[in-house]
């Protein structure tokens, strides 16, 4: 009978809650061979160390240490890596892939309730729906009254996805629910044929930004995407077309974006800014065409649960030595895909 890898869940205890039950918890101790207690939120005690040099699998997730070489040094049987939430980028460095560890994550399933929250989003840009509901000022007269907003419609809307990543080719596809809506991609790394099957058309970002009602932002955060949307990029979107931001932050220019917000050309929908959370003085906070979320696109509550579930159906692949299918490899993960 094969001996079942050891493993060492590592996150913190409000994670490890809410990613285990007991059932799940049972599911993953009929998997592998578990220490009681079976998660650590550190790497460095003695303790922990003796633990560390065992282990052949680490299940990680929110409030996991980076994984240094120093740390991997102390596991030298260390063999995979499951991350129970979405991107790798702040646990991992290359030195995994020189060790030869598999790297697997839950990002598929963590990009769901963003790419909903996306569509819940373009279908509210459409009506100008929470922008309206903001504005304090407008004596509310029935649709009628409703001036200097644009097109109340999500019929015809041209809708421009930036990222062609996880989240946003799931965005395109539900965007077939939208009738008669335009979808332009714009990635420089996407493959045209598979934005096509997707539903949309590839571009280039130059070219999508005139023509879009709706733009939502889906890259990934690396030094050259840094205000990838810009005052020169916000400038050329139509009047009244609304920024959607589920990404990270940084990719927008947020004084230039509340520039034209303030100005009364754009608006905003944004689950993510820079920085995070907003100063109590940002005029991002104060306009009634801007729309904040506090970061609550991504798995939450009972969603959290999905994503457990992707990292045990990944970790039975791998006893199975059967191929993972969301394994993240040094090439996706330095291009930021791994988010």
């Amino acid at each position: 009978m094969q001996t079942k890898a050891r493993a060492l869940v590592v996150m913190n205890r409000s994670s490890f809650e809410a990613h285990f039950d007991s059932v799940r918890l049972a599911r993953l101790a009929d998997l592998v061979t578990l220490d009681d207690p079976c998660w650590t939120d550190e790497l460095d005690s003695a303790g922990t160390r003796g633990r560390l040099r065992e282990a052949e699998v680490l299940i990680t997730s929110w409030g996991a240490p980076r994984l240094t070489p120093h740390r991997l040094a102390a596991a030298p049987r260390l063999k995979a890596v499951l991350h129970c939430a979405g991107s790798v980028r702040g646990l991992v460095g290359r030195e995994v892939w020189r060790r030869g560890i598999t790297v697997t994550s839950a990002a598929d399933a963590n990009a769901v309730p963003v790419a909903e929250y996306t569509l819940a989003a373009i279908i509210f840009a459409g009506k100008k729906a929470p922008f309206l509901a903001a504005d304090e000022q407008r004596a509310y007269g029935g649709w009628g009254s409703v001036t200097g907003y644009g097109d109340l419609s999500n019929v015809e809307r041209t809708v421009g996805i930036v990222g062609f990543s996880r989240i946003g080719r799931q965005v395109v596809r539900m965007l077939r629910v939208l009738r008669g809506t335009t979808c332009l991609v714009a990635d420089p790394y996407a493959d045209p044929d598979e934005v096509a099957e997707a539903g949309a058309e590839l571009v280039e970002l130059g070219e999508m930004l005139p023509r879009v009602d709706v733009l939502s932002v889906h890259a990934p955060e690396l030094a050259e995407t840094h205000h990838l949307i810009g005052a020169e990029q916000l400038r050329t979107l139509p009047d009244f077309a609304t920024v959607i931001n589920t990404a990270r932050g940084s990719l927008v220019d947020s004084d230039a974006l509340a520039a034209e917000c303030r100005a009364g050309r754009l608006f905003a929908i944004l689950d993510v800014t820079d920085p995070e959370p907003l100063p109590a003085d940002s005029p991002l906070r104060r306009l009634a065409r801007v729309m904040v979320t506090p970061h609550i696109a991504g798995s939450l509550g009972s969603e959290i649960g999905r994503l457990t579930d992707h990292i045990l159906d990944e970790l039975t692949r791998w006893v199975d030595r059967r191929p993972l299918k969301a394994e993240i490899t040094e090439e996706s993960w330095a291009l930021g895909l791994s988010a």
